[in-house]
Formats: structure tokens, sequence, C-alpha cells
């Protein structure tokens, strides 16, 4: 892809391309053995540790590893938050411009992926403001139970109870089909692994509201999958008649 205008930003290229915003030598997505790369300054296999130190002190090969090293599992993040992948992959771009810009900042009080995944959450949530796109609001309360009057036992529950029909592709394709806002607090929590009291830090809202709209995703991921499995029933249904006709 031919680039449209280029800037400089500390050292690395950032190129202006139709489709995406890339870095410089990062523009490709293309994850290398880490073990492979060394550091300019030493003929040493580079560790994220080192990494990090280095790029912290402006080493753009350093910051390239790092690229190399978490791209995937930041592009896979976006998309899943998004459902698009050329947004995702401009989303991407930003987070680790994002990165660039503060990677000064991290001062090893969390796990690196963690914090960068921190950060390429609040680069989606504030594309998505931007854009204004529908999001289902984190300040609704959380659903009352019916006898007890107090909060539902089973909000945040980790058992989706999901039919063992349900294969991969109707999930991801259910997922998808999530208002944003319970798709992200999805994500960040059945998918990424964070937990209640992270989620409500990086979106802005109660802990009881993160595992509301947990709830409710669940809720309406598991009325997304029965349909799955019901037209999937349909069509084999369907199938089986036309190959019977077919017979006779």
């Amino acid at each position: 892809m031919r680039a449209s205008g280029r800037t400089t930003l500390g050292g690395i290229r950032r190129i202006r391309t139709s489709g995406c915003a890339a870095i410089g030598p990062l523009a490709r997505l293309q994850p290398r053995d880490p073990n492979a790369q060394a550091s300019p300054q030493s003929s040493k296999p580079l560790i994220e540790a080192d990494a990090i130190r280095l790029a912290q002190a402006g080493d753009a090969a350093a910051f390239e590893f790092l690229y190399h090293l978490h791209g995937r599992r930041v592009y896979a993040l976006c998309l899943r938050m998004v459902n698009n992948p050329a947004d995702a992959e401009d989303l991407m771009q930003e987070a680790f411009l994002q990165l660039f810009r503060k990677i000064g900042t991290f001062r090893g009080e969390s796990a690196f992926s963690t914090w960068l995944h921190r950060m390429t959450v609040n680069v989606v949530l504030m594309r998505l403001r931007k854009k204004s796109l529908p999001v289902a609001s984190l300040e609704e309360t959380t659903e009352p139970d019916e006898e007890t009057g107090g909060p539902r036992k089973d909000l945040g529950a980790p058992d989706l109870r999901l039919s063992g029909a349900v294969d991969r592709v109707n999930l991801e394709r259910s997922v998808e089909k999530l208002p944003p806002g319970y798709r992200t607090v999805f994500v960040l929590h059945d998918v990424q692994g964070y937990e209640h009291n992270e989620i409500a830090d990086i979106m802005g809202c109660s802990v009881g509201n993160s595992k509301s709209q947990l709830h409710k995703a669940r809720t309406r991921l598991r009325e997304l999958l029965q349909e799955e499995v019901r037209e999937q029933a349909r069509q084999e249904r369907h199938a089986a008649k036309a190959q019977t006709a077919d017979n006779d």
C-alpha cells in the first residue's frame, strides 16, 4: 500500500495510508519469534522487560519488538469490541501510538500486557464515544431478585449453561450481535479475564453495574445462541427434506 503522507514521531515514521495509520517499520503485523530479535545495543536476545526499558529510553527497535510481541492480542481485542476488521486495525495502530507516547509512565505495578490492554480498551471506548455509537448504559442498576428484593445472586456467574450443540462459530457470531456496551463488558470479563473491579475502573462505572451488564450480556447471548441453534436445525430439516425429494 502506498503511503500518502509521512510525519515523524520520536524517530519512528508514522505512515498515513488510505486504510489506517501505521507506525513506520511496524506497519505490517507479522509477529516474530521474540528470541530472534536482539537489542541494537547488545547481541543478546531481547526479553520483554529489557524491551520495555529500552523503549522507554527511545529505542525504536525495542518498541517494534513490543509491537510484534503484543500486536495480535491487541488487534483481537479491538476486533471483538468493534466487530469491524478495518476499524480494529486502525484502533490497534492508535493503541500503539498511545503506547509510544505513554510507555514512559509504565511503572511495573501490573503486568505490561494488562496495562497495554487497559490502554487499548480506553482507545476503543474513546472512538465509540466520538462516533456516538449506541452503547448500552453502564448506569443501570442491578436487577433485583424477585424473592429477596436484593441483587440477583447469579450476576457475574461464570457458567453460561449453554447447550452443547453450540459450536465456536455460532458463539462468536452471537457475541458479534451483542449491543456494543454489553459486548465490551462480556469481552473484558469472559474473554480477556478482567475482574469486575478492573472493568469498573476502565469503564468508569460501579462494580455492581459491571456485574449487571455482564448478566444482561449473557442473558442476551443465550437468546442469540438459541436462535442460532433453531436456525441451524431448520436448515438441516430443509436439507433433509430436499434430499428425500431428490431420492424419490
